[in-house]
């Protein structure tokens, strides 16, 4: 047994205990939890113990399947999320620059945003990984030796997200071209005919990104970014 996908009907506590039991006897199992509720210790918990992925209901039934398909190819990859700081308003992660770790980081995200209606956190999820994977893209060119830096802060207004990268920087008049409007479904919706294609978003990206947040803010050399929703806009 490589993957075990749990039941839908136990805890978050009970599947790590029983992730335990199983990886006492197969080491390398991989362990997707499927849970009927998943609190903020739950998912820092479940991160600790290098849970795979993490889902609550509604169960998306295509997404689980394409994780467990994930899970069952990873070689590497038990390493590639470490958990800096767990504060429920503030949580930090070092991770490796790898695609898959990416997909499973804003599995884990998701759930911890949990709170928000489901069309809004859909989006936001879409801005964090397009944000994540250019970080792991052109600050790290997908080296899975480096990192990048993700914190993810809650305050009373909005949700921040901080995305550091080991890279250079670039020249933010290169981003001129995201600044127009348009409209973030419809945006989606090319992005994923792209990547249907096996094409990354491009420029198309940033223009999604721009759309469904508030804010995006870099540092001076271009290796740091913010990304900052207002709550008051997520209604």
């Amino acid at each position: 047994i490589d993957v075990v996908v749990t039941d839908p009907t136990t805890t978050v506590r009970e599947d790590l205990a029983l992730m335990e039991e199983l990886r006492q006897v197969r080491p390398g199992i991989k362990i997707i939890l499927l849970a009927p509720a998943a609190s903020h210790e739950d998912i820092m918990n479940a991160l600790q113990a290098h849970a795979f992925a993490c889902f609550t209901p509604p169960l998306d039934l295509p997404e689980i399947v394409r994780m467990s398909r994930a899970a069952l190819d990873a070689v590497v990859w038990r390493d590639g999320i470490e958990v800096v700081s767990a504060l429920p308003h503030w949580v930090t992660f070092r991770v490796s620059c790898h695609l898959l770790t990416a997909d499973r980081l804003v599995r884990f995200m998701s759930e911890h945003q949990s709170a928000i209606p489901e069309r809004e956190r859909d989006l936001l999820m879409t801005a964090f990984r397009e944000l994540l994977v250019n970080a792991m893209e052109h600050g790290a060119g997908f080296d899975p030796e480096k990192v990048v830096e993700v914190t993810a802060a809650r305050t009373k207004r909005a949700i921040v997200y901080h995305f550091r990268d080991p890279g250079v920087g670039f020249d933010q008049a290169d981003l001129k071209h995201a600044t127009e409007s348009a409209d973030p479904e419809l945006l989606m919706q090319t992005a994923l005919r792209r990547a249907e294609q096996g094409m990354r978003p491009g420029g198309f990206g940033m223009l999604i990104v721009r759309q469904i947040v508030d804010e995006v803010v870099y540092n001076e050399r271009g290796n740091e970014v913010l990304l900052i929703k207002y709550l008051d806009h997520l209604d």
